[in-house]
């Protein structure tokens, strides 16, 4: 059991459909503010902590003009507020180096 506030494995399948769709919001938003044209391949790990709300670190592959980059995304939740907000998004290094 993780020490409160402390971030933690993701309980269950880390490529579920919820740790999914937060890694493809990542993308989305990744490439509204940097105007790029990333494409979500899959999600390599993810963590959580709980904060005010839910705070996601999720490493994942994106496709960037036919090469595969690998990113780590943080992405804070508040479900019960409808709020989602990526923090960081930083590129990690090339997938195939993983």
């Amino acid at each position: 059991m993780a020490a409160v506030g402390g971030a933690s494995e993701v309980p269950g399948n880390q490529n579920s459909l919820e740790i999914e769709n937060l890694a493809r919001f990542a993308v989305e938003e990744h490439n509204k503010k940097q105007n790029t044209l990333l494409e979500f391949g899959k999600v390599v790990s993810a963590t959580q902590q709980v904060v005010a709300g839910t705070l996601y670190k999720i490493k994942l592959e994106a496709n960037d003009g036919g090469k595969k980059q690998v990113y780590e995304a943080k992405i804070w939740e508040k479900p019960w507020l409808n709020f989602k907000e990526l923090q960081e998004f930083n590129l990690v290094g090339d997938a195939s180096a993983e």
